[in-house]
C-alpha cells in the first residue's frame, strides 16, 4: 500500500451538524502523523474520542477519488474533501475489512467501510454519496504505535 497524503483535523465539521450547516475547520495535510494504539492519530478530531472506537483512522483510495473526479467532471476539489485521514494507492481497501494489516511498521485492524454520508454531495459533487457506496474507504483501529509518512 502506498500512502499519497495524510490529513488530520482538530474539529468535526459534519458530526453533530445534522440539520445545520457544516463546520468550517479544514483537513490539514501533514508530512507525518503519530499513530497511538487504541486512541487514533495525534491531533485528529477522533483522537481518544470513544473507547474502542472503530474509526480511529480512516483510509481512502486515490483511485476512487480519480474515478469520482472523472465521473462528475470535478476539478480543483482535493481528496481532503472526503475527510479521510490516509489517502492510499494500489490496494482495494474493502479487502482489509475484518483483517489485521501493517503499514510502515504500524499495525491496524480494518473494522468496516467508512460509509459515505449525505454531506459528500455538498463537499464534492451532487451524487457523490451514492457513487461512494461500497467505496467510501476503510475505518480501522490502531493496534500498535508508530509514525506514518507519505511514500510518494
Amino acid at each position: 500500500m502506498q500512502i499519497l497524503h495524510i490529513f488530520i483535523s482538530p474539529e468535526h465539521i459534519y458530526v453533530g451538524h445534522h440539520g445545520l450547516p457544516p463546520g468550517t475547520t479544514p483537513m490539514t495535510e501533514v508530512p507525518e502523523v503519530e499513530c497511538v494504539t487504541g486512541k487514533g492519530l495525534r491531533g485528529d478530531r477522533y483522537f481518544g474520542w470513544k473507547e474502542d472506537f472503530k474509526g480511529q483512522v480512516t483510509f481512502f483510495e486515490h483511485e476512487q477519488y480519480e474515478r469520482l473526479c472523472e465521473q462528475f467532471s470535478v476539478m480543483g476539489v482535493p481528496p481532503s474533501a472526503f475527510r479521510r485521514n490516509i489517502i492510499t494507492k494500489g490496494i482495494d481497501l474493502n479487502t482489509l475489512i475484518g483483517t489485521e494489516f501493517e503499514v510502515q511498521g504500524v499495525r491496524f485492524l480494518g473494522t468496516q467501510e467508512a460509509a459515505p454520508c449525505h454531506w459528500m454531495n455538498q463537499a464534492f459533487a451532487e451524487g457523490a454519496e451514492a457513487a461512494l457506496k461500497g467505496h467510501g474507504g476503510l475505518r480501522a483501529k490502531i493496534l500498535s504505535d508508530g509514525t506514518l509518512r507519505p511514500t510518494s
